[in-house]
């Protein structure tokens, strides 16, 4: 109701907000554009330093005057939705495809590309803790938090890797399909692994009671939703009225969510569970339904970011170390680009194509954003840890596409291919444009 009376009370300021943040992303995938990067680089550097630039600009007062209060809640839930919205198209992505790669081919690069930056996980919390850095520690769980700094170091961001293996003309390519296929197991053992270290956040045993509730609660929700998606009336619904499907299932998403949130965990859960409970296309024609409600919610995810700009990184520029960022970024791109890479060749793969897939394997993007919301709603990151992971992600992002065009060059002054022809097991897989 809050929200609401928000809206009502402050319309003409939230239009007007709401058009200035969507014009600014718009200049920011226009600017990616144009520096060869991804899209989704561009329009989340502009809206995440957004509020930042604008109080660098003036002073706090003016701030408040421009972004009160009250407008800063609808804008919270407004990116919230979107947020909600985009996971449902990105958790159905994560089902897996009409076919598979081989098992031995493909639990080996998950262990390099995954298993290994988990490590770099821990060594940053050990340096967390010998700097004896306070404000990057928080007062979370220690298991929590360290699970939770593990999983943001171990992401590979599906929906962003999918558009570089686009613009790259790589999807259609075995090396291409093996990558997005290894992304979206390691996404989706990140998600369990957030869920766990969010469980374990509540730091007492009535806390974790709660979100197992909150868990069984979106889970029923999801298998509700399942099996009234299974009836035939259902299936007619998505073949004659695909745009009422959309709102229905956006709807149904928006309110587990919600419940998942009330009940202890975040919102985030709720809409992935929501996601993966939504029938393949053998069974129904959902493609078009659920790509409509994640194409709403991706338009507006900029809302999203400007709001973590200005109640998250405002104050953690002060706070965050210049050692914390600088380590977080080598561990990083160590963990990824050497873990990918050794996972590739303990997988059969040529030393050509473990360096290019240890390179993809280093893009992070969007997703990582939504693991370090997650993590910082829950209490377990802090403000600065959260400045220096967001840093991270965006670099590793940008870096993909010219250390790939180095590894290619490098493939061709040796005389071989810039793409393998053939790597061991066959791989179907499925990608999201970001």
């Amino acid at each position: 109701m809050d929200i609401v009376s928000n809206l009502l009370s402050h319309p003409v300021h939230v239009i007007v907000a709401l058009a200035v943040v969507l014009v600014l992303a718009r200049a920011g995938r226009a600017a990616a554009r144009w520096l060869r990067q991804p899209e989704v680089v561009g329009e989340v550097t502009v809206g995440l330093l957004i509020g930042p630039a604008v109080l660098a600009l003036s002073d706090r007062a003016a701030f408040d005057t421009l972004l009160p209060a009250e407008v800063l809640d609808v804008l919270k839930f407004v990116g919230q939705t979107g947020l909600v919205l985009y996971l449902v198209g990105l958790a159905h992505k994560l089902r897996p495809g009409p076919g598979s790669p081989s098992q031995r081919t493909l639990s080996g690069l998950v262990a390099g590309a995954f298993v290994f930056p988990l490590t770099t996980g821990l060594l940053l919390v050990g340096l967390i803790h010998l700097t004896d850095d306070t404000a990057a520690r928080g007062d979370a769980p220690m298991p929590a938090f360290v699970l939770l700094v593990a999983v943001a170091m171990s992401i590979t961001a599906v929906p962003v890797l999918s558009r570089i293996l686009g613009d790259r003309g790589m999807s259609d390519t075995t090396e291409g399909q093996f990558a997005l296929a290894s992304a979206v197991v390691m996404d989706s053992l990140g998600w369990m692994m957030l869920t766990l270290a969010i469980g374990l956040g509540a730091g007492d045993l009535s806390g974790l009671w709660g979100s197992g509730l909150a868990l069984l609660a979106g889970g029923g929700c999801a298998l509700l939703l399942r099996l009234g998606l299974l009836t035939a009336p259902a299936r007619r619904l998505c073949l004659r009225m695909p745009r009422t499907t959309a709102v229905l299932l956006g709807c149904a998403a928006m309110g587990t969510a919600l419940l998942t949130e009330r009940l202890g965990m975040t919102a985030i859960v709720g809409a992935a569970m929501i996601g993966l409970a939504i029938p393949g296309e053998a069974l129904a024609p959902w493609t078009k339904p659920v790509a409509a409600v994640s194409h709403a919610g991706r338009t507006l995810t900029p809302v999203f970011f400007v709001v973590t700009g200005v109640t998250v990184l405002i104050d953690a520029f002060s706070a965050a170390s210049w050692t914390l960022i600088t380590a977080t970024l080598v561990l990083g791109c160590v963990g990824k680009l050497l873990g990918g890479y050794l996972g590739a060749r303990l997988a059969g793969m040529p030393s050509g194509s473990a360096r290019r897939m240890g390179v993809l394997m280093n893009t992070r993007g969007l997703t990582e954003l939504i693991v370090l919301e997650a993590g910082h709603r829950a209490g377990i990151l802090p403000s600065p840890l959260v400045l220096a992971l967001v840093i991270m992600a965006l670099t590793t992002t940008a870096m993909t596409g010219p250390l790939l065009g180095l590894v290619d060059r490098a493939e061709r002054r040796r005389g071989g291919s810039p793409t393998a022809p053939g790597l061991p097991g066959p791989v179907a897989a499925k990608g999201t444009a970001p």
